[in-house]
């Protein structure tokens, strides 16, 4: 299989994560974790280990109906660059949030996600930097 092809077939895995993602379906996004899979995210939150983790990570505690969808794939290796747009709304509140974001995947010789870094939509920089790229 040449790099073209397996570079290809990362982004197909990815894309069907996110559409799982976005429809509830955690346990199908869990299939493409590494088990020790590290979540690094902006913000000041709190950052994540493991599946079990992750897996809570997913569940919806102050958004619902949350829809994440990727705009643009950029392969670097084995990370890829995704730019994504997310959306969801206050489970209390009701308020409807909109944000887009940069995040960087790194992927294990399986082909298992083992780190994810997330940055805000004004540090694309800094995320093309993490993948690998260059400006």
């Amino acid at each position: 299989m040449s790099q073209d092809q397996r570079d290809e077939e990362t982004v197909t895995r990815l894309r069907k994560a996110y559409a799982a993602y976005s429809r509830g379906d955690f346990d199908a996004v869990i299939e493409i974790a590494h088990p020790d899979i590290e979540l690094v995210t902006t913000g000041g939150f709190t950052n994540l280990r493991g599946t079990d983790d992750f897996r809570a990570w997913m569940e919806p505690e102050t958004l619902e109906d949350v829809v994440m969808e990727p705009n643009r794939f950029e392969v670097a290796g084995n990370s890829v660059l995704v730019h994504q747009h997310s959306r969801g709304r206050g489970i209390e509140s009701g308020i409807k949030v909109e944000m887009d974001f940069w995040v960087v995947c790194t992927f294990d010789e399986k082909g298992l996600v083992t780190r994810i870094l997330a940055f805000t939509d004004n540090e694309e920089a800094r995320a093309r930097t993490a993948a690998g790229l260059s400006e």
